[in-house]
């Protein structure tokens, strides 16, 4: 059969409306099997701000806003719907969380504040057990939460300066918030275990004299591993100590570990593993992937730092010896690996393995108060004596190390002088160029430091 010319244009023209049809026909469909869906929601709060997460089943298209009186922050995704129901935990920032739809196939969703905030938001990608993720942090306007200064007095600074201050030690609570860590065989999560940790040990710390500690992590929310040696310098730490409890593929590794910084590399395959493992945990986290840092300047920084390194190195050999006496060692020696929380280029920093919480036995453990209070015993046995060898400037372990003086009285022995002052009597004698064990009554000695 012969068509003309026209006859094809026809045809040609009938086949391209109906496949134009079935696009109408199927495009409600395609909308909705593109349609992101909301699938839950949690919120941490730190000191610095509230962070609000949400889990999504692919990458969102949204736009952030706030409005006034009252305070609100919206945020309206664009094909999307929802597939949990939405409730927030009782918070000091946001109190509710409402949603409704947004036009044909959109979704708002509305907090309501307590206080005017500043927000910022992000978009996190699959990582792990984590789908797509929408960051929102809530952070306060300038002058809601204004900084408060301890006002210390004239007698105060006065003592301060005769007696010499207190040297003061960062801890870090490894992990928190949208990063559990580890977690053992009978659910026990890292996160919670070395918070326990820390705070005993502040808790013990700040008993001792001359000493004085504070939480880089005071509950249950991510800090940056960059943001937490920040804080500790900030603050001015002599000293900053981060508490982990790493699992490994095999249940049965056990064992204490200390580690310090190494940028060149890792003392073993394990250190190597760990590290990679841990420096991960900015992804878990929840820290934008597109912010650009200063870690390699600060690594370079470190390279030049040798004192720092030492004094780490120092600090990791005592923690770990101590930690022997109350945990089985992993190794028996101090690890080294690339890890960025403990990138300070100015202040000894070593990171504190406690136990692997992928081992039974030491999960059980590790959940112990009697064995958190041991193991918090032990890190200060390490860093008190570190303290004592190598006190800084003005410090309480400065002062005891000035030579001091003793009157003899009546009954007093040179060997019950030496006891005292736990110094050994012959550096008691040595000291005062004594020839004989016999004393007058009166006579002043010199006592030198007990650590020589």
């Amino acid at each position: 059969m012969l068509f003309s010319r026209n006859s094809l244009c026809y045809v040609c023209e009938m086949a391209v409306f109906r496949t134009f049809l079935c696009l109408l026909w199927l495009l409600p469909g395609w909308l909705h099997a593109e349609a992101v869906r909301v699938q839950g929601v949690r919120l941490w709060q730190s000191p610095e701000r509230v962070r609000v997460v949400l889990d999504l089943n692919g990458k969102p298209d949204y736009r952030l806003f706030t409005l006034k009186a009252p305070e609100r922050v919206v945020v309206d995704l664009e094909a999307a719907r929802l597939d949990a129901d939405l409730k927030l935990p009782k918070n000091d920032w946001v109190t509710a969380l409402r949603h409704g739809k947004r036009g044909h196939d959109g979704l708002r969703l509305v907090l309501d504040l307590n206080h005017p905030v500043r927000p910022k938001s992000f978009v996190l990608p699959p990582q792990q057990q984590y789908p797509h993720r929408l960051v929102l942090d809530l952070e306060p306007v300038s002058g809601t939460r204004a900084a408060t200064r301890e006002s210390v007095s004239k007698s105060t600074a006065k003592k301060v300066e005769e007696q010499g201050r207190d040297v003061l030690i960062a801890v870090d609570a490894g992990h928190g918030g949208e990063d559990a860590g580890a977690i053992g065989a009978k659910g026990t999560r890292e996160k919670q275990v070395t918070l326990a940790i820390a705070r005993e040990l502040v808790r013990q710390i700040n008993e001792q004299p001359g000493m004085r500690a504070f939480l880089v992590r005071k509950g249950d929310y991510y800090i940056p591993l960059k943001k937490r040696y920040q804080i500790a310098r900030q603050r001015g730490a002599d000293l900053f100590i981060s508490i982990h409890a790493d699992a490994f593929y095999n249940r049965k590794v056990k064992g204490s570990s200390v580690f310090v910084l190494s940028p060149k590399g890792a003392s073993s395959e394990a250190a190597r593993w760990l590290a990679r493992k841990e420096n991960d945990a900015d992804l878990i986290g929840g820290v934008r992937l597109d912010e650009k840092d200063d870690l390699l300047a600060t690594v370079l920084l470190d390279l030049s730092q040798s004192a720092t390194r030492q004094a780490s190195q120092e600090v990791a050999e005592g923690v770990l010896q101590a930690l022997g006496r109350v945990n089985p060692l992993h190794t028996g020696h101090v690890e080294k690996a690339n890890f960025v929380v403990l990138r300070s280029p100015d202040m000894p920093s070593v990171l504190v393995e406690t136990a692997f919480i992928s081992n039974p036995r030491e999960e059980k453990r590790l959940k112990s108060a009697r064995h958190q209070k041991r193991l918090a015993q032990a890190i200060i046995e390490g860093a008190r004596n570190y303290f004592e060898k190598r006190p800084p400037a003005g410090t309480w372990f400065a002062q005891r190390r000035k030579v001091r003086t003793h009157v003899v009285s009546r009954g007093e022995t040179l060997s019950g002088i030496a006891q005292q002052y736990r110094v050994p009597l012959g550096r008691l004698k040595q000291f005062n160029q004594l020839k004989t064990d016999r004393i007058a009554v009166g006579k002043v000695l010199k006592i030198p430091a007990s650590n020589g």
